[in-house]
């Protein structure tokens, strides 16, 4: 071959190996690696996220075997949709980071991205962490500015750090990651400065960099809140954190498309030993009962028909959600009076038409956020256990819950209270340990990991030491 052809060769073979490497993943450096996790997944493994500055997805280690990372979502600016808050409050969304994922490998033992361990799932799974509600509140409409830059008085990453050390199996995000929706007042220092919005700069201050030593400890289930509906922050929920693929039409960045966007199928996650969480998504549910011809009717009553079937797969089942339903909320009235609140009504009234007792018979335990607080109600009728742990970081709830609910008051139809126990205006998170497949020993923890109250769950019903826990 002449000189001129071997080169051109040779150019055309470094312009293909150069073209592949560009498609290519490759391993990722630590200072680009911005951060990694790990989420249970909809087919009842798990997934392994990572978000990066490079402009290719890193590789991961799994027992010392290299598995590509594939884009999730691009590093872009995605332009101002309409949002909950006014135009002028809004903004285009920003991320700065590539989304990558890949599939974790059924019984791997060890997984690794650019060194850092990843949390892989056991095969039992019997220490939980339980808390949501835990980005730091900035909202124009209701003049809530919580000083985020106190952390005080947005402790979320004092909890973070406490819940990790305590070494939970599994981690469960009960919903409600991003507060930080409009820009801080001019005339509040506690929160001057501080990132708005929905794109990846709000992220990262209100969950990823304050959850960080929990996001390395356990792997995570995570509820959607309404935080996270598509008029809200579901643009970064459905990059960062939604179950299943993200596909055209279910980003949230189009608001013609909500109506695919807002709704997620339930999924379960198995623990061992008969028992299973089943992941459930009611973030556009309204607080009121859904009216006839509500297009959110046929969305719900399919969400409970597949939570009905998930839970033939097991004996024992733990739901999780953001409303609670079989909780209840207090507040003010005109007076000045307190004022119990019942359970959610919308999903009542779709789950109660189907059936009176709400839940199919194998559910034992809710678990949900969406109340600032921590709460437990138990129940003499055929009702699981609600357990409510909105108190990770937001501001709390202040408005005290009674020691026992007033004669006849009932979190919703049918439901006779046997035993309630509640915490406001307190920081902190909940652990579970499971004792027995219907048995669990639970203990509600301030933002240091100090236990202030615990609970027994038997079956369907709880009972806790305490009524109620002092406020500090």
């Amino acid at each position: 071959m002449r000189n001129g052809g071997w080169s051109r060769a040779m150019m055309l073979a470094l312009g293909l190996m150069g073209a592949a490497a560009a498609l290519t993943p490759r391993s990722a450096r630590a200072d680009e690696l911005v951060s990694a996790y790990v989420l249970m997944a909809p087919d009842g493994g798990a997934v392994v996220r990572a978000l990066t500055t490079a402009a290719h997805c890193p590789d991961a280690a799994f027992d010392g075997r290299a598995v590509p990372l594939s884009p999730r979502a691009p590093a872009e600016t995605v332009p101002q949709r309409t949002t909950r808050s006014s135009a002028e409050d809004s903004k285009p969304s920003t991320f700065a980071v590539l989304t990558c994922e890949a599939a974790a490998p059924r019984g791997a033992k060890s997984g690794a991205i650019a060194g850092r361990p990843l949390p892989l799932p056991r095969a039992q799974i019997r220490r939980l962490v339980v808390f949501g509600d835990t980005g730091c509140r900035l909202k124009r409409s209701d003049k809530a500015w919580q000083p985020c830059n106190d952390p005080r008085q947005y402790p979320f990453a004092q909890v973070a750090a406490a819940a990790a050390k305590w070494k939970p199996d599994l981690v469960v995000h009960v919903g409600d990651y991003l507060y930080r929706e409009n820009a801080c007042a001019a005339d509040q220092p506690g929160c001057a400065g501080s990132p708005w919005g929905y794109g990846s700069d709000a992220w990262m201050a209100d969950f990823f960099t304050p959850a960080d030593p929990l996001l390395r400890a356990a792997p995570w289930a995570v509820v959607r809140g309404n935080h996270e509906s598509c008029a809200r922050a579901g643009q970064g929920w459905w990059r960062f954190l939604g179950p299943g693929p993200l596909v055209a039409g279910r980003d949230c960045n189009d608001p013609a498309n909500d109506s695919v966007g807002d709704y997620s199928d339930p999924y379960g996650v198995p623990l061992g030993d008969g028992v299973q969480l089943i992941v459930y998504d009611s973030s556009n549910v309204s607080g009121d009962a859904l009216p006839a011809g509500d297009p959110r009717v046929a969305r719900y009553r399919d969400t409970y028909e597949k939570i009905a079937a998930l839970t033939r797969r097991a004996d024992h089942n733990i739901l999780a959600d953001h409303h609670p339903v079989l909780g209840f909320a207090a507040r003010l009235s005109k007076s000045g009076e307190p004022r119990l609140d019942p359970g959610n009504g919308g999903l009542q009234s779709v789950f109660g038409a189907i059936n009176p007792a709400l839940f199919p018979p194998k559910v034992d335990v809710l678990l949900s956020g969406h109340i600032h607080l921590w709460e437990m109600v138990s129940f003499k009728s055929p009702h699981p256990a609600q357990f409510v742990a909105g108190f990770g970081g937001t501001l709390e709830d202040i408005v005290p819950l009674p020691a026992t609910p007033p004669p006849g008051a009932t979190p919703a139809p049918g439901a006779v209270v046997e035993a309630m126990s509640s915490w406001i205006d307190g920081f902190g998170f909940m652990t579970m340990e499971r004792v027995a497949p219907d048995r669990w020993s639970a203990q509600i923890r301030d933002v240091d990991g100090v236990v202030v109250n615990t609970c027994e769950i038997r079956g369907a019903h709880a009972s806790c030491a305490k009524s109620q826990v002092a406020r500090r």
